[in-house]
């Protein structure tokens, strides 16, 4: 079959790779355009564009994919299946149809369950244990489609969702091929989702990293967890006296190993000496054992309070 690959993100990138490895031809690569300010790129070019270069495959960034200017050009690749994975933009049943048997789509979560930009975050900042992959046969609504192929993976307790992610995309890319080859033989077997089970999973802002202490201890290493490498999760420390100051909690935070006294109040600083930082918080005791100050490296909490001087009764918080 002529397979034509839409994708931009680095969740992509092992799927793209595993398509050479198949019986199958890339036609070409669709990929987002390299967004450019004052003459320089905004961010590095996708590393699926050198994968395409190595490989000489074409390569098509359209602003808009579903643009009518660019239609004869998806048209004119003949393409039998489009394979579409952290592309970022949303086939009209126009592109959809460029391909003789339309597309399908990889995503990181049980569908329909996470439907959206961070199925991986989300999952994680809920306090999954488990997730994994899903291949969607495409229709125009976000993650709709019916799905095709799924496999189920432990979320480790400790798992960033950037350590998730590798791994997802690794365990995506074979259901892909899988699925592909399915679709050569005519053997697909299709589930519809059910809409009343889907939830969402919205792309991430950097506000969705500020902590609410009054959550529970659990709770915010989840979110820790959850919001790494990006946008990180982050808190103000109120002193007795100066200005707030911002502090970034590392990912490797974990619940306190003593019981939170009666009436803490979420955020209070219960002990702050040595390498042990317990903060109070809506339920049970947090130790973040890396922080890192606005404006400085990431370190531990011994180099922290040895040059911070956190005392029991301060405050972490928001910063008014």
């Amino acid at each position: 079959m002529r397979l034509l690959m839409m994708g931009t993100g680095p969740f992509a990138l092992p799927t793209f790779r595993r398509l050479y490895e198949t019986r199958h031809d890339v036609v070409a690569l669709v990929t987002g355009p390299v967004r450019m300010h004052r003459g320089k790129a905004v961010a590095p070019p996708s590393l699926l564009r050198e994968v395409a270069r190595e490989r000489g495959t074409p390569i098509l960034d359209p602003d808009d994919v579903n643009a009518s200017a660019f239609q004869p050009q998806l048209v004119a690749l003949t393409a039998d299946l489009l394979i579409v994975c952290d592309y970022g933009q949303i086939l009209t049943p126009a592109s959809l149809a460029a391909a003789r048997l339309g597309g399908i789509n990889l995503h990181a979560s049980l569908l329909p369950k996470y439907r959206g930009a961070a199925p991986i975050n989300w999952a994680i900042y809920h306090g999954d244990t488990e997730t994994g992959v899903t291949v969607i046969h495409m229709t125009p609504q976000l993650d709709a489609g019916p799905c095709v192929a799924q496999t189920r993976v432990a979320i480790g307790p400790d798992e960033t969702a950037g350590e998730l992610e590798v791994r997802l995309a690794e365990l995506g890319a074979g259901l892909i091929v899988e699925t592909i080859d399915r679709f050569d033989t005519g053997d697909v077997q299709s589930i519809t989702q059910d809409p009343s089970l889907a939830s969402k999973a919205p792309r991430l802002t950097k506000t969705d990293g500020a902590i609410d202490w009054t959550r529970s201890a659990q709770a915010i290493k989840n979110q820790i967890r959850a919001l790494e490498p990006w946008p990180r999760t982050y808190t103000f420390w109120h002193s007795a006296s100066g200005s707030p100051l911002r502090v970034i909690l590392g990912p490797s935070a974990v619940p306190g190993d003593r019981p939170m006294p009666p009436h803490s109040l979420p955020g209070s600083v219960l002990e702050a000496a040595g390498d042990r930082l317990l903060i109070a918080t809506g339920g049970g005791v947090l130790r973040p054992t890396t922080i890192q100050p606005a404006g400085k490296r990431e370190m531990s909490i011994a180099e922290f309070l040895r040059g911070y001087p956190v005392r029991p009764g301060d405050r972490f918080g928001p910063e008014e």
